[in-house]
């Protein structure tokens, strides 16, 4: 059986004359949690409406669980349990009631209903609220029901686009802690553009960009490459010219801010020994050396910068 339980490949979608999405491939292994990360309309919806079959590709393919879901989409859905932006709720229900129907739906046959039922808000937290009606309940909860019936009736893989959409900071702390604990036991592939989401809750991150997958990594990963050419800030009590700064083998550009030196190193060259040896032998008094490391947000700007030929700005006869 394949280690992957979501898998695109060269995945491309138009509307009309516009390329939407640009040939994505990815890949979601058994048990984990992965972020699909970019702007507004980089096209992740887009990418999760034909994952779940409410939008045909114009050409690549999917497989879900080894099925192939385009010659097979009913049985593929079946693996996959969905919550969109807008959860699907049912005001008049009550939570039990709205699970069973989602299960009804789902094929849960009548003997397991309770089971799946019971195990569904008790994973969600929503035990409690099972005789509540939807429509009294808060916004965090009401997404707690939404992520249940994703869920209810044991799918292979959870999608979930924007689950914290609109909730305050302690309601978005819960959905964000719940999406921890689904991994291991589904895959899920996390739709989002905030950078906090990806870091607390997922294993690894795609990013997608103006429709064409930018990099997948892990989070580990990702970091790495915005520490590659991590700047170094520099400060001495008797501070060197630029020109000096500039002829130490290994800086590649050098700017000064408020009394510090922010020194960019060159190419796979570590300019640190020369720095620190040339302070000493020249008396410059050096204070201050340190890593001005990149943050998830500043790699995620690096990765994202526009380029000319961008796929959501050509238009292309398919």
């Amino acid at each position: 059986m394949s280690e992957n339980m979501i898998e695109i490949s060269e995945l491309t979608r138009y509307y009309g004359l516009r390329k939407v999405l640009d040939r994505i491939s990815l890949s979601v292994k058994r048990g984990e949690v992965m972020g699909f990360l970019g702007p507004n309309g980089a096209g992740k919806t887009t990418t999760m409406r034909i994952l779940v079959g409410l939008l045909a590709p114009t050409e690549g393919s999917i497989h879900i669980a080894g099925m192939d879901a385009l010659e097979k989409p009913e049985a593929a859905r079946a693996r996959i349990g969905f919550l969109p932006e807008s959860p699907p709720i049912y005001d008049d229900m009550t939570v039990r009631e709205y699970l069973s129907y989602l299960a009804t739906l789902r094929g849960v046959t009548a003997d397991r209903r309770k089971e799946a039922l019971d195990r569904a808000m008790t994973h969600c937290g929503l035990t409690d609220m099972a005789d509540r009606l939807l429509g009294h309940l808060s916004k965090g909860y009401r997404q707690r029901a939404g992520i249940a019936q994703a869920i209810v009736h044991s799918p292979d893989v959870v999608i979930l686009d924007e689950p914290t959409a609109g909730l305050d900071p302690l309601q978005i702390r819960e959905i964000r802690s719940l999406i921890r604990t689904l991994g291991g036991e589904h895959s899920v592939l996390l739709s989002t553009h905030i950078l906090p989401e990806v870091q607390m809750t997922c294993d690894r991150v795609t990013l997608i960009h103006q429709g064409r997958i930018v990099v997948e990594d892990t989070l580990a990963g990702l970091e790495q490459r915005g520490q590659q050419r991590t700047r170094l800030a520099v400060r001495w009590n008797n501070t060197p010219g630029e020109k000096e700064i500039l002829g130490i083998p290994g800086v590649a550009a050098a700017t000064y801010t408020e009394g510090v030196w922010f020194i960019t190193p060159g190419e796979q060259v570590d300019p640190v020994p020369e720095l620190v040896r040339r302070s000493v032998a020249n008396s410059w008094d050096l204070r201050e050396l340190t890593p001005d490391a990149h943050s998830l947000e500043d790699i995620f700007v690096q990765l994202t910068k526009a380029e000319p030929d961008a796929a959501s700005t050509t238009e292309v006869t398919p």
